[in-house]
Order: C-alpha cells, then structure tokens, then sequence
C-alpha cells in the first residue's frame, strides 16, 4: 500500500518503522516527518495547520492510508476532511477527537457513562475555584487541568491549596496556555500507579495493544516539570489480565457506545490513561492518538500485519483474525535538549548509531542539513532497547543512550528502574 503518516516526532518514526516491518512492503511517506524518518519513508513539507493544503498534499500521493499522528490535526478536523475526499484515514473524526480535545467534554461524558474517573468540577472564573477549594479540604490534594490541548503540559499534580491556585491562576488569570486554558478542570487526585491502555477502535468494536507505562516529569526520581513523556516501557505488567478485562467491560465499552449514540463513532486508537486505586481502575484521561513515547515501546512487540489492522479500523470492519500480542519487552530513554521543558538551545549536532537487534533510535525533533543531524525541539531522539525482560530492555536503552548522548541532551537514569 502507499501509506502516509502525519506528524514529526518519535512516535510517527516509530509507526513508519513498524509499517516497513510488514510482511507486504508499502510505500512510506511522512508529512513533514524528521531527520530519522528519511531512512523509512519520503518526507513530503507540510503545514499541518492548514487542513485544506495538508489533504490536497495527501491527495496528490495516491495514498491508500493516511494514519494522523498528533493530536493537533486531529481536533483541526483533517480525518473529516479526508474522508470527505474519499481518502481512508486512521484517526477519529473531529467531534471524536473531543476526548482529548476536551477535558471537560471527557469527565461530562464518563460521569453520564458511569465510567470510573476522579471527582470534578468545572470552572471558568477563578474566584469561583478559589471559594470552592478554600471551602472543600482534601487531603490528598488536587489537579488542575487545562480544558484543551497543551501538548502535554496543561495537568498540574498539586499537594496544596497554594499550588491549586497558582496553577489555576496562571491559565484562568494569566493565560498563560492561552486558549486551551480558559476554563479547567479541577479534579481529586487520585492515588495509586499509573499506566497507560491503548486499543484499536473501528467505532464498534476494539482490540486492546500490550500495556505500557511512562514517566511524565522531566527528572529523577518523578521531579520537576511536567513533560511530554521522558521514557517508557512495555509490557506494564501491572495492568494485569483481570484489571484489563475490567477496563474493557467499565471503560472502553461504554466510551465507544457513547460516541456512537452521539454520532461520532471513534475510529482509531483510543488511549486510555489509568491510575490503579485500591478502588479500582480509574481513567485519568483520554488521548485520540498513539501516546509518545508509549508508541515507540509497544509497536515493536507488535506482531501481524499492522498496516491491514490500521485499515480495518478506518473501514469499520477491525480485522477479527489479527493477531497482535506481545513478544519479549522494550524500553524508550527519552533524549531531551537542556532546559526542556522549558527554554532549551536548537540546533545542536547530534550524533547516530546503526539500529541493531537489541537497539532502535527513534528520531524526534531532529532534521538533517546535507551530512549533518541536528536539533530542533526540546524532546530529540528516543533510545529504544529490546529484550527478553524489561530489565534486560533496559539494559539495551541505556547503552545506546549513552552513545547518543551529545553536548547539550540530558535524559534521567531512572527509566524502568525496579519495574
């Protein structure tokens, strides 16, 4: 098939790497994709927000699949537009992407559904969440979240009433997220461990990927910022058979019911972010996409054909004969500019290493000028290990993380650490 992947980061190398591990060898192309994705695909310039221009590119390939990797374009409305155009697309409609688009949309949604999430409350004044946390006590304290996209950094984790405020002031106040944060979603914390659920949905039906987990915060020891992922790893055996049956029975069922009663059946992959609560499973929160770094650790225990997967989820038909289980584990170390998340220098040369078959370099924010790599964002490259363990995975990243390790990257030591 001819098949183009939308987006530039390390998760769209790492799809373009397990489509051209298909048994069927497919024509690749990334829009605009990076200085790694030029060994897998044709890296074709794009304005990814500018819907109309991005789906005439993708009209003028011949595409037979178009699989949307972020999450910006999808809330744009490009899968609308491309299906209107006859182009068979892997990612859910507009109103779909809502899930993620919309904390507010999601939370309303599961409190109708009965799927189990943190208690909420919405606001859009600030005085109003003040009277309200000044007057609620909870010890185990509160997050704030932006309503809309922030690429990852609109969830603030707070143990006070000072933080709940400052946070809250920064998007309600200060705008400091602009648009995606004027009303937030301010919601119980809840206490347990993490992981991260992602299935294949074709509106009806659904097919759960192996489970992984990541680490959000930029430092050691789960410090510092909040970030778009620093690392991950697959299998998360914590989400064990029980629980997953559980999460497919009071969560996964009822969301896809209830776009469709809306009339946006969810076409794509659904990921749903889980905290393991002595209650039970609870969703953090949705996404509409295939979670980075979580990506770049699952799909390489990924077996079948997974082109043919992607497209029986965008016909409506998921493939009832695929078979995707996990084979061994992975480990992704993510290698961020200095100072990410916040200012970090561009433009730094980096350095390359041959994959192996323990070893996989995932490129993120890079671009190549002539012979050279360089930066270009604050997550650069992604070092992935293979093995028959996590800690043998494990073992595997870090290795070929110490030798992408440039001047001016940094990554934390503790991925997979005492899995």
């Amino acid at each position: 098939m001819r098949i183009a992947v939308v987006g530039s980061g390390g998760r769209e190398h790492a799809i373009l790497w397990r489509l051209a591990r298909d048994a069927d060898r497919h024509t690749l192309f990334a829009l605009p994709g990076n200085g790694g994705t030029v060994s897998l695909a044709t890296n074709v310039d794009a304005n990814l927000a500018d819907v109309s221009a991005t789906v005439d590119r993708l009209a003028s390939l011949r595409c037979d699949l178009v699989v949307i990797g972020p999450e910006g374009p999808l809330a744009a409305g490009l899968s609308d537009a491309l299906r209107a155009r006859g182009i068979p697309c892997f990612g859910p409609s507009a109103s779909a992407a809502r899930l993620e688009g919309s904390k507010a949309f999601a939370k309303l949604l599961m409190q109708r559904r009965g799927i189990p999430t943190a208690a909420f409350e919405i606001f859009e004044r600030y005085d109003e969440l003040e009277r309200f946390v000044k007057g609620t006590p909870f010890a185990d304290g509160w997050v704030v979240k932006a309503d809309g996209l922030a690429a990852g950094k609109g969830a603030f984790v707070c143990s006070s009433v000072d933080e709940v405020l400052l946070n809250a002031r920064a998007c309600l106040v200060e705008g400091t997220l602009g648009e995606a944060g004027r009303s937030v979603v301010l919601e119980r914390r809840l206490v347990g461990r993490e992981v991260s659920a992602l299935f294949l949905c074709d509106g009806e039906r659904f097919c759960a990927l192996p489970p992984a987990q990541d680490y959000k915060l930029a430092l050691d020891g789960d410090r510092g910022p909040n970030t778009g992922g620093m690392g991950s790893y697959c299998p998360a055996s914590h989400l064990t058979p029980a629980i997953q049956r559980e999460v497919e029975t009071r969560v996964v069922a009822p969301v896809l019911a209830a776009m469709q009663d809306n009339g946006s059946p969810y076409r794509g992959v659904l990921y749903v972010g889980l905290m393991l609560t002595a209650q039970g499973p609870q969703v953090i929160e949705f996404n509409c996409r295939f979670g980075d770094p979580e990506t770049q650790v699952i799909l390489p225990l990924v077996e079948g054909d997974f082109a043919s997967a992607l497209v029986s989820c965008a016909e409506g038909r998921l493939n009832d004969g695929l078979t995707l289980q996990p084979n061994g584990a992975a480990v992704c170390v993510v290698l961020a500019a200095d100072g990410y998340p916040g200012v970090y220098p561009k433009s730094l040369p980096l350095r390359e290493v041959e994959n192996s078959d323990r070893t996989v370099a995932f490129h993120a924010g890079t671009v190549r000028h002539g012979d050279s790599l360089v930066s270009t964002g604050g997550r650069v490259l992604n070092a992935v290990g293979l093995g028959s363990t996590v800690a043998d995975a494990r073992v595997h990243a870090y290795e070929l993380a110490g030798k992408l390790l440039a001047p001016g990257l940094r990554c934390r030591s503790d991925i997979a650490l005492n899995v």
